[in-house]
């Protein structure tokens, strides 16, 4: 999660430094990922708001951190891996990033696992989610890519 994240971050905030990301079932909606834990997760809820932010009260400043209100700034290919039962990281957040890219013309691979949830329990899964990444970064950045 976090470190999809911070690819999608890196892409977002620092444009010129990256040839290309790999997100691999990460956040790039913290308003939504917060909104969506539920209460029943109690400390480890309180500490992720004490942390990144309570949504009702830091809107804004998750806004500000959150890659997909920045989509326009993304200049590199991504490659986006999602479960499409993730609890954690919603599949809605991994479609609108994507559906974002698309629209700005940014080349982007989506892979969606539609018997995953957050992380990979399948390991057919995981081998073909690995394959994609090496076909992807074999294709934007050892065959000239970006």
């Amino acid at each position: 999660s976090y470190g999809g994240y911070m690819v999608a971050a890196a892409l977002a905030f620092r444009p010129e430094v990256f040839e290309a990301g790999v997100n691999i079932f990460g956040v790039t909606n913290w308003l939504r990922t917060l909104e969506s834990i539920p209460a029943w997760w109690g400390p480890q809820r309180d500490a992720l708001f004490a942390e990144l932010g309570d949504p009702a009260e830091d809107a804004e400043r998750l806004r500000r951190i959150s890659p997909l209100f920045h989509a326009d700034r993304i200049q590199r290919p991504m490659i986006v891996l999602q479960g499409a039962n993730d609890p954690r990281v919603l599949q809605v957040e991994s479609d609108e990033i994507v559906q974002a890219l698309r629209d700005n013309g940014v080349p982007v691979e989506y892979v969606l696992f539609p018997d995953e949830g957050h992380g990979f329990r399948n390991r057919a899964n995981e081998i073909n989610g690995y394959r994609a990444i090496r076909e992807f970064l074999d294709i934007h950045l050892r065959d000239g890519g970006a």
